[in-house]
């Protein structure tokens, strides 16, 4: 069991549910509709891959090895970088700074990390 994997999904899970009603309750009526998709992707995807970094904390206790390990800081990576650059990107297209939209080109990188956790979450299992 990997407890720090665990307790960051934990608070990050905590801060989707956060973040997910601050969208639907506070942002939905100062924000276009373009601009609050992409603050729910945001949120969808951060609660997905809480739970996957949720499964590798405890899936690290059978599965202990460096596959795993990478598997978890590579969600982390991915929460931050994907679902970071979409949190920034919604902020400032919220108060119409344009100037700031290649921030959209950081949000693929954290995708890569989801799918490289992903990957190597199936290559630890299978490596057992």
């Amino acid at each position: 069991m990997n407890k720090s994997f665990l307790i960051t999904a934990a608070l990050l899970g905590a801060l989707s549910v956060i973040l997910g009603a601050f969208g639907a309750h506070a942002l939905k009526s100062k924000i276009s509709t373009d601009t609050l998709e992409i603050f729910e992707t945001s949120v969808r995807y951060q609660f997905y891959h809480v739970f996957a970094l949720f499964i590798v904390g405890l899936l690290s206790q059978y599965f202990s090895n460096y596959l795993m390990l990478w598997s978890g800081r590579l969600f982390i990576i991915g929460i931050i970088l994907f679902c970071g650059s979409l949190y920034i990107l919604t902020y400032f297209k919220g108060i119409n700074n344009q100037q700031m939209n290649w921030l959209g080109a950081i949000t693929p990188f954290g995708g890569l990390c989801f799918i490289g956790g992903w990957l190597l979450l199936a290559l630890a299992i299978f490596k057992k």
